[in-house]
């Protein structure tokens, strides 16, 4: 084979507002070696397909045979809601749409009506909002004149409604920004995810393959790359896979990304190799360079770096160390060339401002450095390149690489995804942005450690900073120690409130579940959330459950922790998160159901001086820390 010709993709689903960076990344780089590469999104042109009067006609045949001998008040809510309703969404789903692209802004005053979209789907958090809040809860929200947001939040609500529809009555795999995750998290066997692949096949996964058949047939690719992020992109990564080798077995099919990095190092099982032919581990850069490599004839299949295939019916692992990995300095800038990027949708699934980042607005996406410079959490891969292998760029590169998306864009917005942003690059980069006269937008992870100081907030945000994130955990010094965190609960305050102080919203990760935690520390833990929202010090946060990784300090010495880790079936496919017994009783999944609950509340503002126990279902103890803990810090 000469050079190959080469189509990247991004299964479904991911985010519906700006594109998975991962193939932009590749793309830039090997377009960079001289390759022919095409990229596309199958994730957005899929929902797309699925919401317009012709998607939703054919969604309606499919409910109407699917539950042809179903009395109608048998069936699900949403769907003889949806058939009830049909007429109302048919005409309002394309104009709803178009608006979320930004292609009809005057709309919103028709959204911001209450009149035009049908609201008997994905809106009863609202609904029960204004119940408790009265009709004016969304004019305290978004405020008089915020009539685009408020329309964009309306509208986001009817795209949820209708994804719920084919959840419930067409594709019970089917979710906005997931799609058959259950199948592929943590799983050991690939027998469900085999299963499914060869089912059935669903309304969902024929309109996939059109799309992706489309693909192939116009840009004739010798060989398919398919990344994989999430376990709610494997589903459909392996079907289109499946459509790849049906529409020309000769095409190699590679895939990679941070789900086959975290989850697949253990893989056993031949049948995988059906439908991939190499599966690529961490950095893509060089794995998938040595590989082209191999099939244009020039490098041996024993040069091979990092890479999964099957040989004799047997799956075997070559790591190569005749070549190292690509410098990030030298990775080449990101392009989005060959992406719809006038097609995707602005989403605001809630009105909190830093909550809404996420989904609303597009972002171009780089990374500062590669792996974390602190490299220490007991609760991270830390054994994983992606988190241990640190390797930053100079400024200067960012800046130019920056400069290129703009031009290439005309987009100005940017989300720095490393997984905590080095302070050294990201002061100097706001110094030579500021230097320059450059007008950007930026966002990013970060560690709420000492370097970021009131001043250092400051420059920040002259630089087009407008919002953060990063972990306050457990909330707990005892625990956060315990996790090698680095940080406490006082600096944390301090930090985050310099930040907020210089005009950066700031979200906080919270984490629930870890080992040894009890109820009362979980319950302090929300006592220091309530006081640094109601002091001003975070605008919005998550809570996420403790999972015990392989790949983590806990998972590599549950004794120093105090848990035991269960024996687990023999690995064939999947191995990621691991149960274990710790002997501290808590009850952490009915008490996740009260933090969430409280959180909710206090990012829309309410609740903050109301009592813990209000959140929960069962009786907590009462928090002895002082209700004045976190403005003491702040003034100390």
């Amino acid at each position: 084979m000469s050079r190959p010709k080469i189509l990247l993709l991004t299964p479904p689903m991911t985010q519906l507002n700006t594109p998975y960076p991962a193939t932009a990344y590749l793309t830039g780089f090997l377009q960079m070696h001289g390759y022919a590469v095409e990229q596309r999104d199958p994730a957005i042109e899929l929902i797309l397909a699925l919401l317009s009067r012709h998607g939703l006609t054919e969604i309606k045949a499919e409910l109407e045979a699917n539950f042809e001998d179903v009395p109608p008040e048998e069936r699900p809510d949403e769907v003889q809601t949806f058939l009830d309703q049909f007429p109302a969404y048919y005409n309002t789903v394309e104009p709803t749409i178009r608006f979320l692209q930004g292609k009809d802004p005057s709309l919103a005053m028709r959204l911001c009506s209450r009149h035009y979209l049908p609201e008997d789907l994905g809106f009863d958090g609202l609904h029960q909002m204004e119940e408790i809040e009265g009709p004016e809860h969304l004019g305290a929200a978004f405020g008089h004149v915020g009539t685009q947001d408020k329309a964009k939040y309306l509208a986001s609500l009817y795209v949820a409604g209708l994804v719920s529809v084919i959840n419930a009555g067409v594709d019970p795999r089917f979710e906005l920004s997931r799609y058959g995750e259950r199948l592929a998290a943590s799983n050991p066997s690939f027998d469900d995810l085999h299963d499914s692949i060869e089912g059935q096949e669903t309304f969902v996964d024929d309109v996939q393959k059109t799309i992706i058949l489309a693909y192939l047939n116009d840009t004739k690719p010798d060989v398919v790359g398919i990344t994989l992020p999430f376990p709610g992109n494997v589903y459909a990564g392996f079907t289109i896979a499946q459509t790849v080798k049906q529409w020309n077995p000769a095409t190699k099919v590679v895939m990679g990304g941070g789900y086959v990095n975290t989850e697949l190092r253990s893989l056993k099982d031949p049948r995988v190799f059906h439908y991939v032919d190499y599966i690529t581990m961490d950095d893509g850069e060089r794995p998938f360079l040595n590989l082209l490599e191999h099939l244009s004839g020039t490098r041996p299949e024993e040069e091979l770096m990092r890479t999964w295939l099957r040989k004799d019916g047997r799956v075997i692992y070559r790591d190569s160390k005749v070549t190292h990995d690509i410098p990030h300095k030298d990775t080449g800038t990101p392009t989005y060339r060959g992406l719809p990027l006038d097609l995707y949708l602005s989403i605001c699934e809630m009105p909190n401002p830093m909550h809404r980042i996420w989904s609303d607005g597009r972002w171009n996406k780089l990374t500062l450095a590669h792996g974390c410079y602190w490299n220490k959490c007991s609760f991270c891969d830390v054994s994983l390149d992606y988190i241990a292998r640190y390797d930053e760029a100079q400024a200067d590169i960012i800046l130019a690489r920056m400069e290129a998306l703009i031009a290439e864009t005309g987009q100005t917005g940017f989300h720095f995804v490393d997984e905590a942003a080095p302070p050294k690059v990201l002061l100097a980069l706001a110094h030579k942005i500021i230097e320059k006269g450059l007008t950007v937008t930026w966002w990013g992870n970060i560690r709420f450690e000492k370097t970021f100081t009131p001043k250092v907030a400051r420059i920040l945000a002259a630089s087009g900073c407008v919002a953060v994130s990063g972990g306050l955990e457990v909330a707990s010094d005892r625990l956060l120690k315990l996790m090698n965190k680095g940080v406490t609960v006082e600096q944390v305050a301090r930090v985050t409130r310099a930040l907020t102080d210089a005009g950066i919203l700031v979200h906080a990760y919270l984490m629930y579940g870890f080992p040894s935690q009890t109820k009362r520390e979980t319950v302090e833990a929300l006592e220091y959330v309530r006081q640094l929202f109601k002091a001003g010090c975070i605008q919005s946060g998550y809570w996420h459950r403790f999972a015990c990784t392989v790949h983590s300090p806990v998972g590599k010495n549950p004794e120093k922790f105090g848990i035991r880790l269960l024996p687990h079936e023999d690995i064939q496919f999947a191995s990621n998160d691991i149960d274990f017994v710790d002997p501290i009783d808590c009850d952490h999944e009915t008490l996740g159901e009260g933090l969430r609950r409280a959180l909710y509340n206090y990012m829309h503002g309410m609740g903050l001086h109301e009592p813990l126990n209000i959140w929960f279902d069962q009786p907590v103890p009462k928090p002895k820390i002082p209700a004045d803990f976190i403005a003491s810090a702040l003034h100390s």
